[in-house]
């Protein structure tokens, strides 16, 4: 049984015969092309070359795929696999290993790592997905959206005519420029917005920390935006019993994590949040079990 876990920063393939590890392999996912299901799938092949024991093969296969965002784009890089190995796969968005991974048969899947999705199923099976949309338009509470929002709430203040506070000033030594309104031309600059804008998130929680108002704003309205994912897919009659949590800020954020609680507790009070302590290459390792 193989269980991939592509990500949007590392990969982690997890092999198993029985009960005993075969591999248990972590590599970048640079290169990963999920828009191009032979590229993707070639990627994936050559990934388990490099991964298992020489002379090993897949008996049963199962990815969760970073930025695969649709059951027909999942399906066509399953296909494709077919051209590498004959053995049963299954391709899905990584946010689909969370409830597995928590041990769990239904749920939904929240991650905000450096962007931010919710996942479920409808009671047919039926997958669905709500946010993401990237860093330009979307992925509220996740690292890139937090550094978005927070450098509009600083340009706000400053049109104000306030005086730059600790979130203004975190936030112009992070992105190396001298004044608030050179921050545009920094964001605008980068070629990977959602990677270059991520990595700056914990200037706005160090800023919050010092007792920034307009940081701790932001971060209350990151942990709101989450929770909204979580009542849209209610609204659409997903079961939202159990959330599993996942993601690098908001695991490693308290603040942002205890206004995502805060907020589920207002909007979907039947709602569990359970943080995810299992590596989601689990998850992938529980849906291969279950195609043999």
């Amino acid at each position: 049984m193989v269980g991939i876990d592509v990500g949007g920063t590392k990969t982690h393939l997890r092999a198993l015969t029985g009960g005993t590890v075969l591999a248990d392999h972590v590599r970048p996912s640079s290169g990963w092309r999920p828009y191009d299901p032979v590229a993707a799938a070639g990627w994936l092949a050559a990934l388990l070359a490099e991964a298992l024991p020489k002379g090993t093969r897949p008996s049963a296969l199962a990815v969760g795929a970073h930025a695969c965002e649709t059951a027909r784009q999942c399906a066509q890089i399953s296909t494709a696999l077919q051209l590498h190995f004959d053995a049963p796969a299954l391709v899905m968005g990584d946010a689909e290993l969370l409830v597995p991974a928590a041990g769990l048969d239904k749920g939904v899947g929240l991650v905000a790592g450096t962007g931010s999705v919710a996942v479920g199923r409808f009671a047919d099976g039926t997958p669905v997905q709500v946010g993401g949309w990237g860093a330009l338009l979307g992925d509220e509470g996740g690292a890139a959206g937090v550094v978005r929002e927070a450098v509009r709430a600083v340009w706000a203040a400053h049109d104000r005519g306030e005086e730059p506070d600790a979130l203004a000033l975190g936030l112009l030594a992070a992105f190396d420029v001298p004044e608030v309104p050179a921050l545009g031309a920094a964001l605008e600059s980068v070629t990977a917005p959602s990677a270059e804008w991520g990595r700056h998130a914990p200037a706005v929680f160090a800023a919050a920390e010092a007792g920034s108002p307009l940081a701790r704003t932001v971060i209350a309205e990151a942990g709101r935006a989450l929770a909204a994912l979580v009542e849209r897919l209610a609204a659409r009659g997903v079961v939202v019993d159990d959330v599993v949590v996942a993601g690098s800020t908001v695991l490693s954020q308290p603040p942002l994590y205890d206004a995502f609680v805060s907020a589920l507790e207002e909007s979907v009070p039947t709602a569990r949040p359970r943080p995810l302590r299992a590596p989601p290459v689990e998850g992938a390792v529980a849906m291969a079990r279950s195609l043999l």
